[in-house]
């Protein structure tokens, strides 16, 4: 079984990661944010151990041809709790230091600061999400915490800022997070939502739910199996924050917008194949 496969498989045109391989080391993810999109799948708030994981991880490694960058992860946030005893990602981090992947770890959890020690011997790049919206992601790190997980993060090698997803009425103007964590790289984009992922943003924030239903039901668009606010409004919430980070010096980009940016690409993965190491290993 194939543990390493391509990205965005289905080659949306929204898409502008280019090819990358991914790999998510648990089945299933613990955060349970309510705009989560990948809900879809099923028993996805439950997460699993892979049977034969290092093994067909290990096959997967040895038959990649040099040069390819691999997301970690995706869609199962790779630190989940039950990491902390399992030690499943860390492993699988020692596996990819020995073949010299380009790593991009995406993650929630500040857990993530324990694997420096590997992380700072590769070629990789952290990429955290902080959202500033709390009350959405109530079983994820504080952010709190993941602010200071990121600045220690970023002392120690490249470090991306996930500001996403930007919500209406709710964290789209949250700049000073940008300048809290002074990313190297800020990847962003616009809430897009699904029947469910409204439902439950309706359940936890009921003062949001008329003014979302407005804004993607009623005037935005439906492309694919999401809703999205319309062209206009995502444009102008995007520039903002592509404006603010210019003002800092910082690249920014956007995911799945179907929008043009100016950053070398959308998903920091620049960094990982400049090979930045702030330590000099």
């Amino acid at each position: 079984m194939r543990v390493l496969r391509p990205f965005d498989p289905w080659k949306s045109e929204l898409c502008t990661c280019g090819f990358k391989l991914s790999f998510n080391p648990y089945t299933g993810c613990a955060h349970r944010c309510d705009y989560c999109y990948a809900t879809y799948i099923p028993r996805f708030w439950e997460v699993r151990e892979k049977n034969g994981l290092f093994r067909n991880l290990r096959r997967d490694l040895e038959e990649l041809s040099g040069g390819e960058v691999i997301s970690m992860s995706n869609s199962s946030d790779p630190y989940p709790p039950i990491e902390k005893e399992k030690e499943i990602t860390r492993n699988c981090l020692k596996l990819f230091r020995e073949y010299d992947v380009k790593l991009l770890v995406v993650t929630k959890s500040d857990l993530v600061t324990r694997d420096l020690d590997i992380l700072s011997e590769m070629n990789a790049v952290v990429c955290m999400t902080i959202t500033g919206c709390d009350q959405l992601e109530r079983y994820a790190p504080k952010t709190e915490k993941r602010i200071a997980a990121f600045k220690r993060v970023s002392e120690i090698m490249p470090a991306v800022l996930r500001f996403d997803p930007l919500i209406p009425f709710l964290n789209e103007n949250r700049l000073n997070l940008i300048e809290a964590c002074d990313p190297d790289h800020v990847v962003t984009s616009t809430l897009k939502l699904r029947r469910d992922s409204f439902q439950r943003i309706s359940r936890a924030l009921p003062w949001l739910a008329e003014r979302l239903k407005k804004l993607y039901f009623d005037e935005g668009e439906k492309i694919g199996a999401y809703w999205y606010l319309n062209r206009e409004r995502r444009l102008r919430m995007l520039k903002i924050v592509e404006d603010f980070c210019s003002s800092l010096g910082i690249s920014c980009a956007f995911c799945r917008e179907g929008l043009d940016f100016r950053a070398e690409s959308c998903d920091g993965k620049h960094l990982a194949l400049k090979k930045v190491n702030r330590l000099g290993n």
